[in-house]
């Protein structure tokens, strides 16, 4: 032990070191920033006041409850050579673990005994966020209620987008509205005093959702139609259309119409042929390009994929044709439930031929992950591949440049 105050002839930094060093081998954690704090209140309070050195250490080198006892002995050794029995820190209060869940009986514990008494710890538990990351895959018949009920809670807003109306507005910034500028005249007996603004208005982009019903997809699919009814239901048929991808196309956007999930769910599924068989991605979304997206419902929206990418048709065909996509809509996101398994890499050949037309590629393998997928298609966030920015969209092939128009030549004198 470092000599006593009592005896040594040292400067206070070296008393003041000399006792962090016995804290901190009696069990007290004491940081170097705290014995620099402590050496700046010696500096002020001074080393002959017992009181004023105490209260200076407590308060800079004691960090928890427990450890007072402690210090108090170790002050008492050090700076007064005074013998203390040493006292043990109280035992800690038992831990109780509270499960969150709206049944439980209060009183009782998990096995229908009597509640501890005395002085305890509750830790809760809540069994609603365990389920929130848990994979589709894994989920039992219980689960997948529970998982269906707040699947048809989630809200799904897209993102805004500026029209050509005009709305009025309270702030004096935008564009002047020279119509309501003169009715406010009137008021004013012909003098424009106050003036009226009027800012473009925003209105929610359109959401395509085409989602995988393949063999591949089962435990998910039943999630994605979920997902999707509650975006049919809270936005209408107007401003979200969905499909269903597989060895053909089907759309789902009317079945999936209406306020009960469950009506709504065994429409679409009775309207899916190919339930569980294979995937020609390729082929859906050529058909999808060519009857409805192209022409319009693709233009300016944002699509949203649900595919493992395990596709039995040709790349260079799915490619092409996310080509075709990637050119008139706003946004194209993939969701892919693979990707939360570790050491995943796209190497299947539908996911390796879109990946380079995609703007975002996310999870989608448990509650958790279509919640992010909510707030993506608001635009909320924006992660990229790894959780950052956004990586720029490989650029498609361009339109053919329109050559030059080259007059024709005279036919005749008279004209040249």
């Amino acid at each position: 032990m470092p000599d006593s105050p009592a005896s040594s002839r040292g400067a206070p930094e070296r008393i003041a070191v000399g006792f962090a060093w016995v804290l901190r081998g009696a069990g007290v954690d004491v940081p170097t920033g705290s014995v620099v704090d402590f050496v700046a209140a010696l500096g002020l309070v001074g080393v002959a006041r017992r009181d004023g050195v105490y209260f200076a250490g407590r308060a800079t080198l004691v960090r928890r409850p427990e450890d007072v006892a402690i210090y108090d002995r170790v002050f008492a050794s050090y700076w007064e050579q005074r013998r203390v029995e040493r006292v043990d820190p109280p035992l800690p209060a038992p831990v109780t673990l509270a499960v969150d869940e709206p049944d439980d009986d209060a009183g009782t514990d998990r096995d229908g005994g009597e509640a501890p008494t005395g002085e305890t710890v509750a830790v809760r538990f809540s069994a609603l966020e365990v389920l929130r990351h848990k994979d589709f895959a894994a989920l039992d018949a219980d689960e997948w209620n529970e998982a269906h009920r707040l699947l048809a809670a989630l809200r799904v807003n897209p993102d805004q987008r500026r029209t050509r109306r005009l709305r009025k507005t309270a702030h004096s910034r935008g564009r002047p509205d020279m119509g309501g500028t003169v009715r406010r005249s009137l008021r004013t007996g012909g003098e424009a005093i106050e003036r009226a603004w009027r800012l473009p208005s925003t209105r929610g982009r359109r959401l395509v959702v085409l989602a995988d019903v393949s063999g591949s997809m089962e435990p998910y699919a039943r999630a994605a139609m979920r997902f999707a009814q509650a975006a049919v239901a809270a936005r209408g048929v107007n401003t979200v259309e969905v499909f269903a991808l597989g060895t053909r196309l089907t759309r789902l956007t009317r079945h999936l119409a209406g306020r009960d999930p469950e009506i709504a769910l065994r429409r679409a599924a009775g309207e899916v042929v190919d339930w569980s068989g294979g995937t020609r991605l390729g082929d859906g979304l050529a058909g999808f390009n060519d009857r409805w997206g192209v022409r319009g419902m693709a233009r300016g929206a944002v699509v949203v994929i649900l595919s493992d990418g395990w596709d039995r048709g040709d790349p260079a065909q799915l490619a092409a044709e996310m080509a075709r996509l990637a050119r008139v809509a706003h946004r194209v996101i993939w969701v892919n439930p693979l990707k939360a398994t570790p050491g995943y890499a796209p190497l299947a050949r539908g996911m390796a031929a879109a990946l380079p037309y995609v703007d975002q590629f996310v999870e989608g393998h448990s509650l958790a992950s279509l919640e992010h997928l909510a707030r993506i298609i608001a635009n909320e966030t924006a992660p990229g591949f790894a959780g950052g920015p956004v990586p720029p969209r490989t650029p498609v092939s361009p339109r053919r440049p329109v050559p030059p128009r080259i007059p024709a030549p005279p036919r005749t004198l008279e004209e040249a």
